[in-house]
């Protein structure tokens, strides 16, 4: 595998999120910086950067709304554009239609949030036979509370997320190893 044959897919990262009861803005600014970069970085390797777009019907989903759009400050001009109503941005969206039709076989992902659309999408692309290498430094989550009361900090929602995904689904990287190459193959 080489770049050409390597997409950047930028998940549900969309003013929407700044609309529901959860959004935390602490860690907005260290994923935004992170996630620039990454995209900034893919763009000089020529490296295809792909942006999904979660939607709804209602609430700050819905493209009503007026909320779903790049979240700012982030500057993003991306090659393809998908919408999205489910978790994985391989259903319903066309984005596995697009990979298939520009040769992509490596997939590098990011967005938001850490623990939904990215891992879904991950698990999703890994199954269907692609390199996954998930940027977890380039996801945003906020923080959550389980059934028995337990908060999760969003720093602890990332580290389960990685260590589930490790060597199963993708290979975790850091923003500079994610655009340094492909990544290694990951036995099933």
């Amino acid at each position: 595998m080489n770049r050409s044959d390597t997409a950047l897919i930028v998940i549900d990262v969309q003013e929407s999120f700044r609309h529901r009861d959860y959004y935390v803005a602490d860690g907005v600014p260290a994923y935004v910086e992170r996630q620039q970069a990454l995209i900034d970085g893919a763009v000089a390797a020529g490296i295809p950067v792909v942006q999904i777009f979660h939607v709804a019907d209602a609430g700050p989903f819905a493209e009503a709304s007026g909320y779903v759009k790049t979240l700012a400050p982030l500057s993003i001009a991306p090659a393809a554009v998908f919408r999205k109503r489910r978790h994985s941005a391989l259903v319903g969206s066309g984005l596995d239609v697009w990979l298939t039709a520009n040769g992509i076989r490596r997939v590098i992902i990011s967005g938001i949030r850490t623990e939904q659309c990215c891992e879904t999408t991950t698990r999703h692309a890994s199954d269907l036979g692609y390199a996954v290498d998930y940027v977890g430094e380039a996801t945003l989550t906020f923080p959550m509370t389980d059934a028995t009361g337990r908060r999760w900090s969003a720093e602890e929602i990332r580290a389960r997320t990685e260590l589930v995904l490790a060597g199963r689904f993708a290979r975790i990287v850091t923003v500079e190893e994610a655009l340094a190459g492909p990544a290694e193959a990951i036995a099933a």
